[in-house]
């Protein structure tokens, strides 16, 4: 029996587990099986990896898409650039070799909505996933800011000095925080939502549930508003056929 997981913490919600086992369903694949892997620290992955028979492959979630790295022993270059794993092959002589499918998922998900006015993009949250939609707006010509609660090194803007303006100006907003997932569901990113228009985007990773309250912001003043699901999808797909890879 080969086995798939997914790697996280706190992952009882996952989307992951839930897709694949309606796609082994659908599909009649019956020689493979997925699992969560819900660990409290990635020191524990290298046991995972060890006492998992029939392992041959995993998802990466939060908040240990970067922490993994270290334990791999091969990382494929867009990841490498990206920063961040969200995928892992076990090789048939049990190499751990790492990928990046979020930014697939991102770059089919929002490539459609995109016009010409579409030249700046505001990245809200710093994390593992953030990287990825990072590399993908470079991929597509499109600037970014970073928005995060503490100011630092790349960030250009706290949510404490974010200003209608700056929101005006920044045509794509991307939300990779979790605030507003399922239960929390009334909460939602301090941003000044008045200087959203019919000219913006905004983007929510999350997909539970299917639209938070930063998106329904950004619709009620005239936004294209995309959630996370299909970009879960198509990386999920995307990591299916890297396991798969003879």
């Amino acid at each position: 029996m080969n086995k798939l997981g997914l790697l996280g913490k706190n992952i009882s919600y996952s989307f992951s587990r839930t897709y694949f086992k309606a796609k082994f369903e659908k599909e009649q694949i019956t020689d493979t099986s997925y699992e969560n892997f819900d660990i409290e620290s990635i020191d524990l992955f290298p046991s995972i990896v060890k006492n998992t028979e029939g392992l041959k492959g995993m998802n990466v979630t939060i908040p240990y898409k970067e922490v993994v790295m270290p334990f791999l022993d091969k990382i494929n270059k867009k990841a490498a650039e990206i920063g961040a794993v969200n995928t892992i092959r076990i090789t048939k002589k049990g190499k751990l070799v790492g990928y990046n499918t979020d930014c697939y998922g991102f770059k089919k998900s929002i490539k459609p909505h995109i016009k010409p006015h579409h030249k700046k993009a505001l990245i809200l949250g710093t994390g593992g996933a953030s990287k990825a939609i990072a590399f993908t707006l470079k991929e597509l010509g499109i600037t970014y800011k970073y928005v995060s609660r503490r100011p630092g090194e790349n960030i250009g803007f706290t949510y404490d000095n974010l200003s209608e303006k700056d929101i005006a100006k920044n045509t794509i907003i991307i939300n990779c925080t979790p605030l507003g997932t399922f239960p929390d569901i009334e909460q939602c990113p301090n941003i000044p939502y008045n200087g959203i228009t019919d000219k913006h985007i905004l983007f929510d990773l999350i997909y539970n549930p299917e639209e938070t309250k930063f998106l329904k912001q950004g619709k009620s003043n005239g936004a294209i508003t995309i959630n996370g699901l299909k970009m879960l999808e198509l990386q999920a797909e995307k990591a299916w056929s890297i396991w798969n890879l003879k």
